[in-house]
């Protein structure tokens, strides 16, 4: 069993709080198993005698199959971001597909679930409480993930070569600080700006913009929690932004404060 051992990922909002709250394991998937999912992830959290603690994500471009006790489902990709309540001790397992990842299961544009949950019933037939009450009453990791990809082992679909093209491309706009627009993208892939947008929808869940869009928030959250944004202007033009109010916009319409508003909350 690999363990992906580093800091919490971008997107994790107010990282610096988030770690004295919980922790966060990720796990790597069988090679076979690889080809459709990023990585297995496990949170845990102690807070009895604390405050309930809500932490808030900017969502990444990938489905969630999750497990946690009474709230277990398939969570499509969220608009904005995504918040979770985190009271008393508990935990939460939960599979990670890549983008594109979750399509040969779903057999659907995976648009359809976008900011939505959906019971494992409706797309693998099996009994949703019965998966999460096995995997979750496991003693360890290991055994959780185990069962894991026994579940998955079970019901894995034909490959689509479509599949490891938009991950990939996907990867690009993460890792390439060049990308700012769709027509970069287009530039760098070689496909065709059309196509590349229906197969975003059908297979990723949101558009190419969206992704491009939430990567550097990303960026600027992270930033802003370590203490390294500098002045609105000088990190919207490090992001890519033709202008700060743009960035200022931007950043207000995901994560629902200002810029100044984040970086004030200790």
């Amino acid at each position: 069993m690999d363990k992906i051992i580093d800091k919490f990922p971008k997107g994790v909002l107010h990282a610096l709080i988030a770690e004295k709250k919980f922790s966060l394991t990720r796990l790597q998937p069988s090679a076979e198993i690889g080809y459709f999912v990023q990585h297995y992830w496990i949170v845990r959290w102690d807070l009895r005698g604390q405050a309930p603690y809500s932490q808030v994500v900017i969502a990444h471009p990938n489905v969630n199959l999750v497990f946690e006790k009474g709230a277990s489902g398939v969570f499509g990709v969220a608009k904005t971001t995504s918040s979770h309540l985190l009271k008393e001790q508990g935990w939460v397992f939960g599979i990670k597909f890549k983008p594109g990842g979750f399509y040969p299961f779903l057999k659907a544009p995976v648009s359809t679930l976008t900011g939505s949950v959906i019971g494992l019933e409706e797309v693998f037939g099996i009994d949703t409480a019965r998966l999460e009450t096995e995997i979750l009453s496991q003693p360890d990791d290991a055994t959780m993930l185990r069962l894991a990809e026994q579940f998955l082992t079970t019901h894995l679909p034909e490959r689509d070569p479509n599949t490891a093209l938009i991950a990939d491309i996907v990867q690009m706009i993460q890792q390439d600080r060049t990308i700012l627009r769709v027509e970069d993208v287009v530039r760098s892939s070689g496909m065709n700006k059309r196509t590349m947008q229906r197969m975003f929808d059908r297979y990723v869940g949101v558009s190419p913009k969206s992704v491009i869009q939430r990567y550097r928030l990303h960026e600027a959250a992270e930033r802003m929690d370590q203490g390294t944004a500098g002045d609105w202007l000088d990190l919207s033009i490090a992001l890519g932004y033709y202008d700060h109010s743009h960035f200022i916009r931007d950043f207000r319409s995901i994560v629902g404060v200002s810029p100044e508003e984040y970086r004030q909350y200790r």
